[in-house]
């Protein structure tokens, strides 16, 4: 069984299934000796790889260490590099050259390798380097989507991730989103992925709506505008740039109208709680870490059925 084949599997079959047939493929295996099994086989690659994974994700701030890591361009660039095959931290330093970073070799080791590893995206056999499966996967899933180093902070506690997957479903008021992350720095991260152009508000006048209250307007005397703006507020009220582009008026006219209308007691206006929504890019970008998360949480499972599999067997 090729590695690469193991997760698109998993839609059709179970983990046990999966595990079963690695151990069949193993057992129906004769190497000349195990140094070729080690160097090889695809199945221990593949065991080692899990093996491995099983103890790093079981850090609980397993998924903040990956996007800490994965927030870097040079280490994007090695993933891309080393996905496509063995490298030396050589020849690594000569692809990157060409591609524009300028790195020493003990920098690219201890900066950027060491990192990788650390989270379980890259290995390292006989002093060559290459991208495990896990970090295969991840690397076409963020090979579409350069933006992502550099939008978000480097070396934070990733509250501005969790928030934009958070907004994925839906726009969500202030008191809502402060439920997601400390209280105190709530307004400092919504500030930050506002300035970023990852999520937007309504500008004021558009969630301040206007009611019609019970008043009955035939006590009233009302001119022809004004009564026309006055039916056209629906029970579940207007913002005053809607209604002004449903009446064809200026928004100027507008409020005019609804002030004579509040001042008569038939309309009064409520706000309706700010919102913050996903842009465009905040969308893409959000997405992307859903995706993300998707596939750790697969491989963490995997990872972890693997471990009890070999305990049994």
């Amino acid at each position: 069984m090729k590695i690469q084949e193991v997760f698109t599997e998993m839609d059709d079959k179970g983990i046990a299934e999966i595990l079963h047939a690695l151990d069949q493929e193993c057992k129906s295996c004769a190497p000349v000796s195990p140094l070729e099994c080690i160097t090889n086989c695809n199945v221990w690659k593949l065991r080692n790889e899990l093996r491995m994974l099983c103890e790093t994700m079981e850090n609980p701030t397993y998924m903040k260490d990956l996007l800490n890591v994965l927030k870097n361009d040079t280490r994007i660039a090695i993933l891309q590099t080393i996905y496509k095959g063995h490298y030396s931290v050589s020849k690594l330093q000569q692809e990157l050259k060409r591609a524009g970073y300028l790195h020493s070799q003990d920098t690219l080791t201890e900066e950027y390798l060491r990192p990788l590893m650390a989270v379980g995206l890259t290995a390292e056999v006989h002093d060559q380097f290459y991208a495990t499966t896990f970090g295969g996967r991840l690397t076409e899933l963020i090979d579409n989507l350069p933006e992502f180093t550099d939008v978000l902070p480097a070396h934070s506690e990733c509250y501005e991730e969790h928030i934009l997957t958070v907004l994925l479903d839906g726009p969500k008021t202030f008191e809502e989103v402060k439920r997601c992350v400390p209280p105190k720095i709530v307004s400092r991260v919504l500030k930050r992925l506002k300035k970023s152009g990852l999520i937007a508000t309504p500008k004021e006048r558009d969630y301040i709506f206007f009611f019609r209250s019970k008043r009955d307007p035939a006590k009233e005397t009302l001119v022809s505008t004004e009564n026309k703006v006055y039916l056209n507020i629906p029970d579940e009220g207007i913002s005053a740039k809607r209604l002004a582009q449903k009446n064809e008026l200026s928004l100027r006219r507008t409020y005019k109208y609804l002030r004579g209308l509040k001042g008569k007691k038939l309309v009064f206006a409520r706000k309706t709680p700010k919102t913050y929504t996903l842009t465009e890019r905040g969308e893409r970008l959000a997405w992307l870490l859903n995706e993300l998360n998707k596939i750790v949480e697969e491989t963490a499972n995997f990872s972890e059925e693997f471990a009890k599999h070999k305990e049994n067997t």
